[in-house]
């Protein structure tokens, strides 16, 4: 993942975004996303950096496409594991939807990424045993990985009231899906500065990270150094 500067210059302007109460989580992500992209379609997966969006990290999450409709969680905040009651990386997005919401979801993925589009959509969790109802919001936005394809998306959901009893599952109850055309520049982040003294290099936050694909370990607590051992052989 690329450096892209200090934290102060992540900050950006929320003034022209329009958020619904309790949800302002989308309308960060959204304004950092158009940040990043400039004049552009989309910026790309490896321009995300954690630290631009810190203050809503539980809430986002990274999707990668890897068959037409599905879309599996490559990164995903401590709130999309809440509502589900476990580890979500590595599950397809449609997992947190109804079944019969499911194939809804999976077009809408299509949609976002060869179109390509945003989407916005209004999710409902009905009244049941142990779990109070639930409204929430999800954002899809597209992103190149870095062959340049567009098989990533940066999303944020957001649920509130009463988890009660997990996992949680959503209805769709409304839709919006807007063709991205190219930014006009005015959120850009501005480039970082020269100056006499350049900063020590800091290690990436762990929010946005990927885990390693297939392969699981148990946690080692004191790691001795790495070491080669001779085996002597007489034959």
């Amino acid at each position: 993942m690329d450096n892209l500067g200090q934290k102060a210059q992540n900050v950006i302007s929320m003034g022209s975004f329009q958020t619904d109460t309790g949800f302002a989580a989308l309308a960060q992500v959204e304004a950092y996303w158009e940040a990043l992209r400039g004049t552009r379609l989309m910026p790309r997966r490896a321009e995300i950096d954690p630290r631009g969006i810190e203050q809503v990290l539980e809430y986002a999450f990274i999707v990668e496409r890897i068959a037409p409709g599905i879309a599996r969680l490559r990164v995903a905040g401590s709130h999309l594991s809440d509502i589900m009651g476990m580890e979500v990386r590595g599950m397809p997005l449609t997992s947190f939807f109804a079944p019969s919401a499911r194939r809804r979801v999976s077009d809408m993925l299509e949609e976002v990424f060869e179109t390509p589009a945003q989407s916005t959509l209004k999710l409902t969790s009905e009244l049941e045993h142990g779990r109070p109802p639930l409204e929430a919001r999800m954002l899809l936005l597209p992103l190149k990985s870095d062959l340049g394809d567009v098989s990533r998306i940066l999303g944020c959901l957001v649920a509130q009231g009463d988890l009660g009893t997990t996992p949680r599952r959503f209805d769709i109850t409304t839709s919006d899906l807007r063709t991205i055309t190219a930014g006009n520049g005015e959120g850009v982040m501005p480039a970082p500065q020269p100056s006499k003294k350049q900063p020590v290099p800091q290690p990436m936050l762990h929010g946005m990270a990927e885990a390693p694909a297939g392969f699981e370990g148990k946690a080692i607590g004191n790691r001795r150094p790495p070491y080669l051992r001779l085996v002597k052989s007489d034959d």
